[in-house]
């Protein structure tokens, strides 16, 4: 089952080190990790998307509280939340398919980033559903490199 976790850590060296290595310890895969300061820059908010058994996750979930410079762990799967990633991609460009991909970014409302001979970068943030889609669409085109940021989240409303 797929979670999303965020914590708020002090911002110091080793934080964000043990709390990846309990993941692996506990079974936990991590499908994406997204780390940065907040609006206060001694504080960081992490924000791990992970993939395991429920039990496994609530073991890491436990564990997470203990660590040294956590200030606080939420379990953002059982609340409403916002979440975005950031994905650039290039894919393959030949004269007839520009019109085509041009189309396909005005509907994801992509970004065109870079442009080359043979190839054209976009980037686009959604949620991982718009992410996906967009991806998908690309495929049959031809997706030289890509990277994806991660994804980052909060709660909704004034919580």
């Amino acid at each position: 089952m797929k979670r999303t976790i965020s914590a708020l850590c002090r911002n110091e060296p080793g934080v964000l080190a043990r709390m990846a290595t309990e993941c692996g310890k506990y079974d936990a895969n991590i499908l994406s990790l997204a780390a940065g300061e907040t609006e206060n820059p001694e504080v960081s908010r992490i924000v791990l998307c992970l993939d395991g058994e429920n039990g496994a996750i609530d073991e890491v979930e436990k564990y997470l509280h203990t660590i040294d410079g956590v200030i606080s762990v939420d379990d953002l799967s059982r609340k409403d939340f916002v979440d975005r990633e950031l994905v650039m991609i290039k894919v393959a460009m030949d004269v007839e398919q520009t019109g085509q991909l041009m189309q396909i970014f005005e509907v994801f409302r992509a970004n065109v980033v870079g442009m080359g001979q043979e190839t054209i970068t976009v980037e686009l943030s959604g949620d991982q559903e718009r992410v996906d889609g967009l991806i998908q669409m690309l495929v049959p085109y031809g997706i030289k490199s890509m990277c994806r940021s991660g994804m980052i989240a909060l709660k909704r409303g004034d919580e």
